[in-house]
């Protein structure tokens, strides 16, 4: 381990936002007596953000030139019966990397947040909740055991909660952040059942610890089956990545969730957040590994959501929702990435998705800003020459989103699609056809927002009703568009650099070098996707020449063709091909009817469920019968000794007598 790590240093990287978001939301707020302004209040935020920023690069250069590791325990809790909880930090190469990719998109928005929530009210309480949101998440990913791993996914779980309400007196901005937070109770009941059944049966939640008897959980089977245990524990703890990272079908939180304020969408719900789930998978790949049932479950769940969550952003009109289903989207691409134990390409499609989709939810924003508060794509157009900065950094997005060659965005997903096609698990076969198939339905949808938006003919002031944003404002037909103010096209700016180079330069030492060497770990005889995919690669620039010749890239090509046609040059075809296939515009439309089914089929059971334990279980069985049927018992009985008890002696006499009668004539029938 190497001394240029102190605990000290990587303390002050989560506790440097913490700090922040306590004086923001304590002294700057009616809760502390709103002593301080503003403009203390962001600068103290993103202060803390910098700190943390400038540290997490310090500790990846660290980790990546001077080998540096750091794995300790920084205050130990409690000890039950052996079983240690603590607080400790596992700095290696996945850690720095996601420590450097968290503080960047946090500091980029929180510069955002200054010009896009200035006109709003909880302005303070703002900052104060994505500042919180990201000392939660790098305690997640700088962690070096389940429990606090378990804390840090909980956190980031409540502050999501509390940011996506943050307009607590918007209907519809209530029940979103309560469907969040149900749903990720469904995944997180998983994940604790596997975090418990690791702690049953290796006494430890130290990572390290855990790894060293994963060949002894392999030789286990679960109680009272023929499964292997590691089996069982690797798809329970999946199941709270599925709600955390949106998989199919614990997705259905995330669309809605674009109820809250945009800046949060590109922190938690595109680059942040959703991708927990994926570094946990990747920081598990030791147990992972270990069973390929688990896998080919992981593919599955990947595929579906990569595939048909596409398809829904076709016929979205709300600039944020085709976002938001493109999130969706590409963390199936991460998941497929996982299944096909390509590890290092699904954290390395993390990165560079987290750069350029940040940078798309914060374009999405500007645009807002820029229509005065229109959010239907449908009512923009020809945006391109009012906002030049927005359109231009869009643009540089989307095309990082549908894989161009030499984008950062086109080296991690055909290096997914390679690896899926280099697998050889049984669910490879639906994966390939799913992930290609996910490329032209990308760069459609992609296109058909960015066309929609920013080129043709200019709509924005003939939008028939009064349209409301997440601010609640409505949209003036007679002002022209107009550039956001400079704290807001700067964070674009800064986002789009990386969106276009870091893929570039990355994908050598990420992918086929050593940078993940001993944070991930891969059975390449089992699973020799990895090992197909080095054995092919010859350089990022070779690898972006020879995919002119490949399938992926035509699709892409053709997907944006498509959408070029469709509304640009002929724009009634999409509303004929509508009218044809109305059927699946109304399944699409109604979101394959997920929310339906959950709201009147597993809500209205569980409703019904409750109210009969209430009712036949509580009211009936145990009041009725157990606690009022006990004293009714008791009182009848009592009614009919009352009635021998007459005070007379030769009563008493008379019942001795018979007694004793009884007695022998039972002794005298015995013998």
């Amino acid at each position: 381990m190497s001394q240029t790590l102190s605990a000290s240093m990587l303390l002050a990287v989560p506790l440097a936002p913490l700090a922040g978001a306590v004086l923001a939301g304590v002294f700057g707020t009616k809760f502390g007596g709103n002593w301080i302004g503003r403009r203390v209040s962001h600068s103290a935020t993103i202060l803390g953000v910098f700190i943390a920023f400038v540290l997490s690069v310090i500790t990846l250069d660290a980790v990546v030139n001077d080998g540096a590791r750091f794995n300790e325990t920084i205050y130990t809790w409690m000890v039950v019966g052996g079983l240690k909880m603590e607080v400790g930090f596992l700095i290696d190469s996945l850690t720095a990397m996601m420590m450097c990719v968290v503080t960047f998109v946090s500091l980029m928005v929180h510069l955002y947040t200054v010009g896009y929530m200035e006109e709003d009210e909880g302005y303070n309480r703002f900052f104060s909740y994505i500042s919180l949101f990201t000392f939660s998440m790098l305690m997640l990913v700088m962690s070096n055991n389940l429990l606090q791993l378990f804390f840090g996914w909980e956190a980031v779980g409540l502050v999501s909660y509390l940011l996506i309400g943050f307009w607590f007196n918007k209907p519809t901005a209530i029940f979103a952040n309560m469907k969040a937070f149900l749903v990720n109770r469904v995944g997180d009941f998983g994940f604790i059942l596997g975090i418990g059944l690791i702690a049953a049966y290796t006494g430890s939640l130290n990572y390290t610890e855990i790894f060293a008897k994963s060949s002894d959980l392999s030789a286990l089977l679960f109680p009272g089956t023929d499964w292997m245990l590691v089996t069982v524990i690797c798809i329970c703890l999946f199941i709270g990545a599925m709600g955390k990272s949106a998989q199919f079908p614990l997705h259905v939180w995330l669309p809605d969730s674009m109820e809250g304020p945009t800046p949060i969408s590109a922190l938690i719900h595109a680059a942040t957040m959703v991708t927990a789930g994926i570094f946990m998978v990747t920081r598990m790949s030791p147990l992972f590994e270990l069973s390929d049932t688990a896998l080919n479950f992981i593919l599955v769940i990947g595929s579906i959501t990569a595939l048909f969550m596409g398809f829904l952003g076709i016929i979205q009109n709300d600039i944020k929702r085709v976002v938001a289903y493109s999130t969706l989207s590409q963390l199936g691409y991460m998941t497929v990435a996982l299944g096909v134990s390509a590890y290092s390409v699904a954290v390395f499609h993390l990165m560079t998705h987290a750069f350029f989709k940040a940078l798309l939810f914060l374009g999405a924003g500007s645009v807002i800003m820029g229509v005065h508060h229109n959010q239907d794509i449908r009512w923009m157009g020809g945006l391109r020459k009012y906002m030049p900065i927005t359109w231009i950094t869009s643009l540089l997005g989307s095309l990082a989103l549908i894989g161009t060659p030499f984008f950062s965005g086109f080296y991690s997903k055909d290096s997914i699609i390679e690896a899926v096609h280099a697998s050889t698990l049984p669910a490879a076969g639906f994966a390939n056809f799913a992930v290609l198939a996910g490329v032209f339905v990308t760069a459609f949808y992609s296109f058909r927002m960015y066309f929609l938006v920013f080129h043709g003919k200019e709509r924005f002031d003939q939008n028939p009703d009064a349209h409301h944003d997440d601010h609640g404002h409505d949209s003036h037909h007679d002002d022209h568009p107009h550039e956001s103010p400079w704290v807001v096209w700067v964070p674009l700016v800064l986002l789009a650099i990386p969106s276009v180079l870091i893929g570039y330069f990355t994908i050598g030492p990420m992918l086929h070098g050593d940078f993940f060497k001993d944070a991930i770990f891969v059975n390449h005889t089992l699973h020799p996707a990895m090992k197909e995919l080095s054995a092919e690669f010859h350089g990022a620039a070779a690898m972006a020449m020879h995919s002119l010749s490949t399938l992926p890239l035509w699709l892409a090509i053709g997907g944006v063709l498509t959408s070029y046609v469709f509304y640009i040059l002929y724009p009634a075809i999409p509303a004929a091909i509508q009218r044809v296939l109305q059927p699946i515009h109304t399944l699409l439309e109604n979101k394959y009817y997920l929310d339906w089914i959950n709201e009147n089929v597993l809500a209205r059971g569980a409703r019904m469920l409750g109210l009969g334990l209430w009712k036949f279980g509580d009211q009936t069985l145990i009041d009725g019968a157990v606690v009022n049927g006990s004293w009714r018992l008791v009182g009848m009985v009592s009614r009919l000794v009352r009635k021998a008890q007459s005070g007379y002696l030769y009563h008493y006499a008379l019942v001795m007598i018979l007694g004793v009668f009884v007695l022998m004539t039972y002794f005298v029938w015995l013998k």
